[in-house]
């Protein structure tokens, strides 16, 4: 194995990075996870509540483009908060990503079993152990894939993530293309803020937030673009942009075609039954693989994530050293890519012991909601720390200062409105996972590897 501290330079070109980006947010995944939950909590304004939470949400995506610009990074968050806001900070940030994609490994995995079961094997859909093994079996093999090297991940998540958006755009235009008796009637004046009952907006943003996670997997991987300054900010937007329109219009086009009672039925399988809609078996099936591959794509981008900022954290110096180094051909962090199989197969199994997947989803989305929140925050104030005093003109001041300053206030208190709603399982998991990272801090500043 190798010693070196250089990730494969130049690896990824632009296009590679966008398509990294979409697949972040996995949105067929996201869409078949979350579409009904959130119409179930705020009806016709679901398709308005991603709107403007994606518009809460580019506050935060013009954070990481600037501050990528002057300091690109595999650490990203981590980087930045701890040398603009505080080095403890910094370590919490990273720490929480960490937390957050280790736990993915649970929320991700086995909802890509479940969608694998429903394609090969419908009658073991709720058999626990059925599930977790095949959960297990798509982590092990991500995890190879990413091992392999960047190029390898690469053209697996382009071919998958072309597959994904292609059923997806298919089925907005089939669904736009439906003549009569729409399941609702929608309107642009529902995309007005006065159209919003008071604490909807709000309620809405809670679980709109879980869709947007992820984007940030292209600055993770800035050290591995071309052009990195430059090319992976314009990636993160464009596919910031490309997710925004996706969740939009799908979310819209559900509530044109199904009725409610339709969209609550469909629970977890709404891109399946809009499938089942409008199109004959067996190309209605397309839904079942697009969420598949959205899923076991989303689980690529979350090791990514995981491995590029721990090996990060190790290279500076705040973690271990052995984790920074580097497979000899692959250029990949192969210890930290072990680890996190390793981690996700303990949680698996531990996660089998649950009475239902259901619960074991929820508990862990809900955990990585509030991490998302800390950490997207804390970058957000990095970014104004960092350019408060050089900003110019009323364009910098909104893209470098006002909209991520509004943008981090904002999930600070979605993140804080969230903590009294959890169980005692969920505060462990998103709370207590943050703050035992203060022992490692403690430990290694105490004895530094």
């Amino acid at each position: 194995m190798s010693h070196e501290r250089e990730l494969q330079k130049g690896a990824l070109s632009l296009a590679e990075s966008l398509v990294m980006g979409v697949a972040g947010t996995a949105p067929a995944y996201s869409l078949a996870a979350t579409v009904t939950t959130l119409t179930a909590a705020v009806g016709m304004m679901a398709a308005p509540s991603l709107l403007y939470s994606g518009l809460v949400m580019f506050g935060i995506t013009l954070s990481f483009i600037h501050l990528t610009r002057i300091n690109a990074s595999a650490g990203a968050s981590f980087t930045w908060v701890s040398e603009y806001v505080h080095p403890l900070l910094g370590f919490l940030c990273g720490w929480s990503l960490l937390v957050a994609s280790a736990v993915f490994m649970v929320a991700g995995s086995l909802p890509a079993a479940t969608a694998t079961l429903a394609l090969v094997a419908p009658s073991h859909l709720q058999d626990t152990v059925w599930v977790t093994a095949i959960a297990a079996g798509w982590l092990i093999f991500v995890g190879l894939v990413v091992l392999k090297g960047i190029k390898a991940t690469s053209y697996t998540q382009v071919s998958f993530t072309v597959i994904e958006v292609g059923t997806l755009l298919a089925l907005l235009w089939a669904a736009w293309r439906v003549p009569a008796a729409p399941g609702h009637v929608l309107s642009l004046s529902l995309f007005s803020l006065h159209s919003f009952a008071p604490g909807q907006f709000v309620a809405g943003a809670l679980i709109s937030l879980f869709f947007f996670w992820g984007w940030d997997v292209t600055l993770n991987l800035n050290e591995e673009t071309e052009a990195a300054e430059t090319s992976a900010g314009k990636a993160l937007f464009f596919a910031m942009s490309i997710t925004l329109l996706l969740y939009v219009g799908f979310t819209a086009a559900c509530q044109h075609v199904l009725s409610d009672a339709q969209l609550q039925a469909a629970g977890t399988n709404v891109i399946y039954v809009l499938a089942s809609r409008l199109f004959p078996a067996p190309w209605s099936y397309l839904a079942l693989l697009a969420v598949t591959l959205s899923t076991v794509g989303n689980l690529e981008t979350s090791i990514l994530q995981f491995t590029r900022t721990l090996f990060a954290k190790s290279r500076s110096g705040v973690l271990h050293s052995r984790y920074a180094l580097l497979h000899a051909q692959w250029k990949t962090p192969w210890l930290a890519t072990l680890l996190i199989v390793v981690l996700g197969l303990v949680f698996l199994a531990l996660a089998s012991l649950s009475p239902t997947v259901n619960l074991i989803v929820k508990d862990s989305v809900d955990a990585i909601g509030f991490q998302v929140c800390f950490y997207y925050s804390l970058t957000a104030a990095a970014c104004v720390r960092r350019f408060w005093g050089e900003a110019q003109g009323p364009l910098e001041w909104l893209s470098k200062l006002l909209w991520p300053a509004a943008s981090g206030l904002f999930l600070v208190y979605i993140g804080v409105t969230q903590l009294p709603q959890f169980d005692r399982i969920t505060m462990t998991l998103a709370l207590g996972g943050i703050l035992i990272g203060i022992l490692p801090w403690w430990i290694n500043r105490r004895s530094p590897a």
